[in-house]
């Protein structure tokens, strides 16, 4: 069985709609590469595109070796675009970015640099971001505030997608939902080291952008998970039995009301609708996060126990023939244990 080699660096790029970007931006990442390694890869993720960005994909593979190329046949998500990406990528470092030019290349460098001091994780941070205040600034930052809270890991943005991994912390961190952006959470959990690094920020020049306050509820609910996951996986009597204590020390106050109103004012019991809502509101929300939750480990164990990926691969491109890769280089990116 032939051993598969090791390269240095691998670049996942997860691609939606971008046909107007993609070749600025695989030229940009290229050259950003070559002044690095020559042991390198680019590995973009077409997440079910609609418009013509497979085709410029393709295109551009079949001029560069160092292109690998993965094809979703529908639009699963970032998250599990980035996944695929960490399960083909060939590098002893991991680095992400999106495709839209706002990230930019050249700040890879600053990214290996923090690596190679012994973190597993380095963090961009977008301190001059150049996205619309009311509608991306303002609730990211909201966010990057909860998130930090409930998690314990204080970065300034969690949400940036230019960052660095080791792939010996990354290979243990399975995603789901909208998780990419809890990753350095999730790898601290892992017993990973994170740090966080001021990269530059470009506004959008082309095509439309993905993301939007919608997206909101769903990274909310996302997080709750990620602190159940970080917290309470291993002992959930401490959720479960703190759940049903505030429920009862609830209902204890609502059934009081009750007696009061039944003592004070003559109000009969039997009629009163706040005995039946106190009862039937707690056993239902209490049934719903139990269900939530107990769905949650279930749907984990059933990916996890089967190695069965969020997401189908429909096509794999590369074009070794062009011009072989360099042979790995005597660590030229040294893995530094922590």
């Amino acid at each position: 069985m032939i051993e598969e080699k090791r390269l240095d660096l691998s670049v996942v790029v997860p691609v939606y709609n971008e046909e107007e970007n993609l070749e600025d931006q695989i030229a940009a990442i290229t050259a950003a590469m070559q002044r690095l390694s020559d042991n390198y890869e680019i590995l973009l993720i077409d997440d079910g595109s609609t418009d013509n960005s497979w085709s410029i994909l393709k295109n551009q593979a079949r001029h560069d070796s160092h292109i690998r190329l993965i094809r979703f046949g529908i639009n699963y998500g970032q998250t599990a675009a980035l996944s695929a990406g960490f399960h083909h990528a060939k590098g002893k470092i991991i680095v992400t970015m999106d495709s839209d030019l706002q990230n930019d290349p050249s700040d890879i460098p600053l990214l290996i640099d923090k690596i190679q001091e012994g973190f597993d994780v380095v963090s961009g941070w977008r301190k001059d971001r150049k996205d619309s205040w009311l509608t991306r600034r303002l609730p990211s930052v909201l966010a990057n505030w909860l998130i930090s809270k409930i998690t314990g890991l204080h970065l300034r943005d969690f949400g940036c997608t230019l960052k660095a991994y080791r792939r010996e912390i990354i290979r243990h961190i399975e995603l789901y939902g909208e998780m990419h952006r809890f990753i350095p959470a999730l790898a601290r959990w892992a017993g990973g080291s994170i740090a966080e690094v001021v990269v530059k920020h470009h506004p959008r020049i082309r095509g439309k952008s993905k993301y939007g306050i919608s997206r909101t509820m769903r990274v909310m609910l996302d997080l709750f998970v990620v602190k159940f996951l970080m917290t309470y996986s291993t002992q959930p009597i401490q959720i479960f039995g703190g759940l049903g204590l505030l429920c009862f020390f609830l209902s204890l106050l609502l059934f009081g009301a009750v007696l009061t109103l039944r003592i004070a004012a003559g109000v009969d019991m039997s009629g009163n609708p706040m005995l039946y809502a106190s009862f039937t509101g707690i056993m239902v929300s209490v049934m719903l996060i139990l269900m939530g939750l107990s769905a949650e480990m279930q749907a984990r164990t059933y990916h996890e126990s089967q190695r069965k990926p969020i997401y189908v691969v429909r096509e794999i491109v590369h074009y070794p023939e062009l011009s072989p890769l360099s042979e790995i280089s005597k660590d030229q990116f040294p893995v530094t244990p922590n």
